[in-house]
């Protein structure tokens, strides 16, 4: 016997919040990488971890939506990503703090907010016509 298509999509939707606290976790300690580069007037900070932990939260949307077939999936992966980033922006009873109160640190926090928001906020993309046709067909013997 075979679950019933509302439990996959909770299971899902569970798995895409996992996925969000994950990335938030990992995001947390990895956009505050950055490479310093020597050039001949002085030198270049990049701040390459939060353009990768944009890009990873992004796609980790998107996924979401298309793993659990709505925008559930989305929105519960950028709130598993919120609440851990949140979370890791507190202070801990000895005084550390993952996410600093920086300039880098609130554009990282605000712009995922607004990536993921957006990405969260496109609808799925439509099966076709001739694709939905041959879903619905009568298998002949």
């Amino acid at each position: 016997m075979r679950p019933a298509p509302a439990i996959w999509r909770w299971l899902g939707t569970l798995g895409a919040l996992v996925v969000g606290v994950v990335i938030g976790l990992t995001g947390a300690f990895v956009q505050s990488q950055r490479v310093l580069l020597e050039a001949p007037w002085g030198s270049v900070t990049f701040p390459w971890g939060v353009p990768v932990v944009w890009i990873s939260l992004v796609v980790a949307v998107r996924g979401g939506a298309w793993a659990v077939g709505s925008r559930w999936g989305a929105w519960a992966v950028l709130v598993g990503w919120l609440a851990a980033t949140v979370l890791l922006s507190a202070e801990s009873p000895s005084g550390d703090v993952a996410v600093s109160g920086g300039a880098r640190q609130l554009v990282y926090l605000i712009g995922g907010v607004i990536l993921a928001s957006a990405a969260a906020s496109l609808p799925l993309p439509r099966p076709s016509a001739a694709a939905t046709a041959g879903r619905n067909a009568e298998p002949t013997a």
